[in-house]
């Protein structure tokens, strides 16, 4: 199969799997809200105008045209304003939030009465907004389990060749083969061109190495790790150095030139210096764990992510600069939807085998969870947690007053925070926006 076709199934299969756990996320508010008899008019994947949709019971089941979200419409949402018998002026803000409680309330039929979300007890509702993001973490352990325990994670690495660089292209490239025209910046370019070749062939293509040899010396020089395998390729930029590997038995010399290539000194460095590149990497084995092992695990992935999020808002201005400054993209920025659709399309084109690929794409699949498990349970209103967090609060104040021998204040008034959800809504449209033109013109890629 060619690079291309590679690359689009790795596009496509994310975006199946990004449609799946968005699916699954509104499924778990879904199952509970008709448990608890809340009736559920709408059950949606994505926003925009309708592709598709059918009738199921009393409830619509369809999909939208942009895949970036989802919703379940409960009925009865928003309480109805309390009734004191005064006349009101309504200002702007005001009027604002009375007509989206309006909207809600219209949502109401004959028979709803004791079906509406905000009659219902306070821990049925926490249990119906918890239950989406609690599902993206089932999602996301299942993964993390398949891969720990199914495959293993890499522990260490062996002197067999797991996979040869064909060719060689500049850092940040978005040429991910060797048979597309490329000029001097690695951008694809017409054959005939000032400059526009094909990519190079890689020192380790050139020499005829192949995956599956074992490489026994350098130079000369017996290793027994892959560490010195580096080091003495990244010491010997422009120089011909032979490697003496095993072949299905036999042991063949190779000389091989490694080209100069230039690397940051380390992760947080932005001065580099320059090396030798040959384009080989090692096998690493894996290693599966056990079943004991993976909450202890799962629990380290909740914890990274969690410091992601929290983390964001200081990754912003970087992400702003890459979008519309030019500045280079950090590794460690976030990244939207594309971006991650177009990691996955880009490793699935890679030389890799077929089982590392379904590895990568479940670590992807698991990571997007994880984050929508988290993202959702952020106490603020329209999110999940800003449901959850108003339940809460309903509570405490019932209990509050009933300390104080005073009546029950009822409802939360969750029509209230109506501003606060626009401010939020504008601003992860905002941060999508922004997310999406970094991706298209200053992508995170692997390489």
């Amino acid at each position: 199969m060619s690079g291309v076709l590679w690359t689009i199934l790795g596009i496509g299969l994310f975006a199946i799997g990004l449609l799946f756990s968005i699916w699954f996320h509104e499924l778990g508010h879904f199952m509970w809200a008709r448990r608890f008899g809340m009736r559920v008019p709408q059950f949606m994947v994505g926003f925009g105008p309708t592709l598709w949709s059918r009738q199921r019971g009393e409830t619509e089941h369809g999909i939208k045209a942009i895949p970036l979200g989802g919703y379940i419409r409960i009925v009865g949402m928003i309480p109805p304003a309390k009734a004191d018998g005064q006349p009101r002026t309504y200002g702007r803000l005001r009027r604002m939030i009375e007509e989206v409680r309006g909207a809600a309330l219209d949502d109401i039929e004959p028979g709803d009465e004791d079906r509406v979300f905000y009659k219902k007890p306070w821990w049925q509702r926490v249990i119906v907004m918890s239950a989406g993001p609690v599902h993206n973490l089932i999602l996301a352990s299942l993964f993390f389990t398949i891969i720990l325990v199914g495959f293993g994670i890499p522990q260490g690495t062996s002197l067999t060749i797991n996979t040869i660089s064909e060719c060689v292209l500049p850092a940040g490239s978005p040429v991910t083969d060797c048979i597309t025209p490329v000029d001097s910046e690695g951008l694809a370019c017409a054959v005939g061109d000032n400059g526009c070749d094909l990519p190079p062939a890689s020192p380790a293509a050139q020499a005829g190495l192949r995956a599956g040899d074992r490489i026994l010396a350098v130079g000369g020089e017996s290793v027994t790790q892959w560490e010195q395998v580096q080091e003495l390729i990244r010491v010997s930029a422009g120089d011909t150095v032979t490697f003496t590997v095993d072949r299905d038995g036999d042991t063949e010399d190779l000389a091989v030139r490694p080209i100069p290539n230039q690397v940051y000194l380390d992760e947080d460095a932005t001065e580099t210096i320059e090396v030798g590149f040959v384009g080989v990497s090692p096998v690493q084995p894996r290693v599966q764990q056990s079943i004991t092992e993976v909450p202890a695990a799962i629990g380290g992935y909740i914890a990274r992510a969690g410091q992601a999020l929290i983390n964001l808002p200081e990754r912003i201005p970087s992400v702003f600069g890459a979008a519309f400054l030019g500045d280079e993209r950090g590794q460690n920025d976030p990244i939207g939807v594309v971006g991650v659709s177009r990691l996955s399309g880009e490793y699935f084109a890679l030389p890799e085998p077929l089982v590392d690929k379904f590895i990568f794409f479940l670590t992807l699949l698991a990571a997007v969870n994880m984050v929508l498990f988290l993202f959702n349970l952020v106490p603020i209103y329209p999110l999940d947690g800003g449901h959850v967090a108003g339940a809460l609060y309903e509570k405490a104040r019932s209990v509050w007053a009933r300390v104080r021998n005073k009546p029950d204040p009822g409802p939360f008034d969750i029509a209230r925070l109506m501003p606060v959800a626009y401010v939020v809504a504008g601003f992860f449209v905002l941060l999508s926006g922004m997310l999406l033109i970094a991706d298209i013109v200053n992508p995170i890629m692997l390489n």
